[in-house]
């Protein structure tokens, strides 16, 4: 029998809690969670539920206080020393005295790769984003649409199979989101990458995701996972369908499930 290969996010009994000058603050409890290769999985919860908190443990930019999680099967310290993900901000945080190809190419020059690996992954992770012909535009130049993108890009550049994202497009507007959610499907389907995505936003999680993990408030907890029944070649007017609006519903019910209205 052929073994299977390790889940690339794997969590049991998670925790994670804060010691603050007014006492211990519990940011997550108990999570149990795997996400296998190639997935797009979205957090969705109110504010203050670990969303964002989760998607920094995976990433090592913080440290559970409890349970277990690996990342490609490695501890998330090991897997951040083997560049083993990208991540992408809330805000684009692009150097406006650096170019478009320069802030993508910022972090291959910290790790020291050569020159030609850098123009090449640099252009070939400015298409994937279509962003080609921008390379010498610095960020004031271009929208916020396109600022994310390049910061998406600079997240890729590293090449890994994992991409943990904040909330990217929580700032903008609704036309260009829907633009950006179009073209995040469009690259997830073309590189095949494993996403993790942070958003309030019920019907982004239900329009991008094969998974969708609803949390509960303080002390975040897993409450519900949905599976999309949804194909992967999604239009926007998907979400006029009664599938679609079926999904959304029962995201909807779990949050309310999950809130408690006497905090």
């Amino acid at each position: 029998m052929t073994e299977q290969p390790p889940a690339v996010v794997s969590a049991s009994k998670l925790g994670l809690t804060f010691q603050t000058n007014d006492g211990p603050v519990q940011a997550l409890s108990n999570v149990d969670l795997t996400i296998g290769k190639g997935e797009f999985v979205s957090f969705i919860g109110p504010s203050g539920c670990g969303k964002t908190t989760l998607l920094r443990v995976i990433a090592d930019l913080e440290r559970a206080t409890s349970g277990t999680i690996s990342v490609n099967g490695m501890t998330p310290e090991q897997a951040r020393e083997k560049r083993a993900y990208g991540y992408v901000f809330q805000a684009a945080a692009l150097f406006p005295w650096r170019t478009i190809e320069r802030n993508v190419g910022l972090p291959l020059e910290i790790i020291g790769l050569s020159q030609p690996e850098q123009a090449e992954r640099i252009k070939r992770t400015l298409a994937l984003v279509n962003l080609s012909g921008f390379e010498k535009k610095y960020p004031w130049q271009l929208s916020g649409g396109m600022q994310q993108r390049a910061s998406i890009a600079r997240a890729l550049a590293f090449d890994a199979d994992l991409l943990l994202m904040d909330e990217p497009f929580g700032a903008l507007d609704e036309i260009v989101r829907d633009h950006l959610n179009e073209q995040l499907l469009d690259l997830w389907a073309r590189t095949n990458k494993t996403i993790c995505f942070v958003t309030h936003s019920i019907p982004e999680a239900v329009y991008l995701s094969t998974r969708i993990v609803v949390m509960s408030p303080r002390p975040g907890r897993v409450t519900d996972i949905i599976e999309s029944t949804l194909p992967k070649e999604r239009p926007l007017d998907i979400r006029e369908t009664p599938e679609f609006l079926a999904i959304a519903a029962r995201v909807r019910d779990g949050l309310r499930a999950g809130h408690s209205y006497d905090d």
